[in-house]
């Protein structure tokens, strides 16, 4: 591999570290006597442990098991049970808490179960309890509970047939979890409603641009900020209302309509005993990745951890920076390295497969073809710090115009793979995927623009 994208490959897993979930539990939590310490960035609060009958863990989400895993090194035996959901593959070995593994990120049968034995030991609490609920990226399709609607039945194949329609249709995650909230017996503070009367801690990781507590993993232990109108605006919005599971669309308008309940909202007496904390973000793996990025000689800039819109538009952005760079030094001089977080969308258009990192690593060699640049000595690298992009086994891509004439000369069209949404394959042919395995944390994804 040729130094530069050996660099950028490095640069990307001091990010991964960085996030480490066992890590940050270790940072975050610690234990004097029986006094619980949390401190994050922004809070600090204690538990008195001795207080509490029975301490339970709960947890949903590709990070969750790892998280687990670090509770369980702290607290051993003063955990009394618990159970948490994963994505298939994303283990730990555990002696106090059970995992259970789910599909992601359209639902499967396992989900509901894992979210039926979630609800039934947060039912199973009672006053004098801590539950420790243990949130990250990917809890909202691996635990998946169907709403109870009176006269309704909302099945598991109709939230699978609205969860693929919403990931196609290119709505942002902040709006896909808008909607699958109302149609959730655990999203939406729901979680929270069934843990009470029982203390709640929850700690969560964020795998969304912003940080909304209430968008990670549907947020099952804060207030809901949306309503049932706003997620009709939704699938208004990208003309999916025909397209979702019928009984989904009915679910939503008898809960808009106030014939079914809403998610509970910040005041709601179910969230009294509930604390909910950030224990890590997409901006710390940035600042990790631009300390190595420095540390290897190159001028670096975090361009922003709220990276949205298109990937294919948004891979534009990284080559114009790239001729910028190289031509102007704005907004650094060579060597650069501009960094950037965030998560990106792809409205589907063909039949091909790849994830939205794949996407738009493709997208910027498409940008490279057939033109006059100054951006040929250019590496980029985009990536998913969960080790999984979109329905694949690959973590990301590198682009280069080495790259590109490589797939030139195996007689491949990146634009047209690009037309087909393909990234997958292109990048499988000339050998320039990325994949790391699962790496068991999420917090959004990773771009890299190294300019030698």
């Amino acid at each position: 591999m040729p130094e530069t994208l050996r660099h950028a490959e490095t640069i990307f897993r001091a990010g991964l570290t960085r996030v480490d979930p066992l890590a940050m539990m270790q940072r975050v939590l610690s234990l004097t006597g029986d006094t619980l310490r949390v401190t994050t960035e922004t809070e600090c609060h204690t538990y008195d442990l001795s207080r509490y009958q029975r301490i339970f863990v709960l947890g949903m989400g590709k990070a969750s098991a790892r998280m687990a895993l670090g509770l369980e090194r702290l607290l051993g035996g003063r955990i009394t049970g618990g159970v948490v959901a994963v994505k298939e593959g994303y283990l730990e070995t555990l002696s106090r808490i059970r995992l259970l593994e789910a599909a992601h990120p359209v639902p499967d049968e396992r989900g509901v179960i894992a979210a039926r034995e979630v609800l039934a030991l947060a039912g199973a609490a009672r006053e004098g309890d801590l539950v420790i609920v243990l949130v990250s990226g990917g809890g909202s399709a691996i635990l998946a509970a169907p709403l109870d609607v009176p006269g309704r039945r909302l099945t598991l194949a109709d939230k699978q047939a609205t969860t693929r329609a919403l990931l196609a249709c290119g709505a942002t995650i902040n709006e896909i979890n808008c909607v699958r909230k109302k149609l959730s017996a655990v999203k939406g503070g729901r979680l929270a409603a069934a843990i009470a009367p029982a203390d709640c801690l929850g700690l969560l990781l964020s795998d969304v641009v912003g940080d909304d507590l209430d968008v990670i993993a549907s947020g099952p232990t804060v207030p809901d900020s949306t309503n049932a109108a706003e997620a009709l605006a939704v699938l208004d919005r990208y003309g999916v209302r025909d397209t979702i599971a019928p009984e989904a669309l009915a679910v939503l308008t008898d809960v808009a309509a106030g014939r079914a309940p809403e998610t509970p909202k910040a005041g709601d007496p179910v969230f009294a005993r509930t604390r909910t904390m950030l224990v890590g973000t997409n901006f710390q793996a940035l600042l990790a990745a631009r300390d190595m990025a420095a540390s290897l000689g190159y001028a670096t800039l975090v361009l922003t951890s709220h990276l949205t819109g298109e990937s294919r538009e948004m891979a534009n952005l990284f080559l114009g920076v790239a001729k910028d760079i190289a031509e102007y030094a704005v907004p650094l001089a060579r060597p650069a390295c501009l960094i950037a977080g965030g998560e990106t969308t792809v409205t589907l258009r063909g039949p091909g497969k790849g994830g939205r990192n794949q996407e738009m690593a493709l997208a910027f060699l498409a940008g490279l073809a057939g033109e006059a640049n100054n951006a040929e000595e250019a590496v980029f690298l985009a990536a998913s710090t969960d080790g999984s992009d979109g329905p694949t086994d690959a973590t990301g891509a590198f682009a280069s115009l080495d790259i590109l004439r490589r797939g030139l000369a195996l007689g491949l069209d990146a634009r047209a793979y690009l037309a087909a949404n393909d990234a997958y394959h292109y990048f499988e042919a000339v050998g320039q995927l990325l994949k790391t395995g699962p790496t068991n944390t999420n917090v959004c994804d990773i771009k890299i623009l190294l300019v030698p």
